[in-house]
């Protein structure tokens, strides 16, 4: 019995998305499960990065994030189910912030998406790929 899902979402492609939180909602309650929902925000804090943007732009990114997290979840799972769920925003790499939300909340399952690979994906190996090798949970990938 697992006592909670980790569900990661690229909240860019809500369609592609809207299937794996469905999914990721619906594993957690065959379980009375708690269900938290993170995405990740790029981190563009490099030093030559940074200069181009305002002092208070990771900020707002992150609360606009944030808002449009919330309204994805409600508009997938219905404002009530909503409630219960746990919403994380963070910033970095996607599965290397995947990986340590993972670490942090423990969860006895971690859900994400299979999404069509671009070039750089065959050399580097896609977010799902690299969530799968150092997982310590199981790991559902929704195709």
């Amino acid at each position: 019995m697992s006592k909670s899902v980790l569900c990661a979402v690229d909240i860019n492609e809500p369609k592609q998305e809207a299937k794996v939180l469905s999914r990721a909602s619906q594993l957690a309650a065959l379980d009375g499960a708690t269900l938290d929902v993170v995405t990740v925000v790029p981190d563009f804090g490099s030093s030559m990065v940074a200069g181009f943007f305002e002092a208070h732009h990771h900020e707002k990114a992150v609360k606009h994030v944030s808002d449009e997290l919330h309204k994805f979840v409600a508009d997938t799972l219905g404002a009530q189910n909503a409630k219960n769920v746990r919403h994380i925003v963070t910033t970095g790499k996607a599965y290397e912030e995947i990986l340590k939300v993972a670490k942090e909340t423990d969860p006895e399952l971690i859900v994400l998406g299979a999404h069509k690979p671009d070039l750089k994906d065959y050399l580097l190996g896609p977010n799902a790929a690299r969530v799968v090798r150092f997982a310590k949970a199981s790991v559902f990938v929704v195709r």
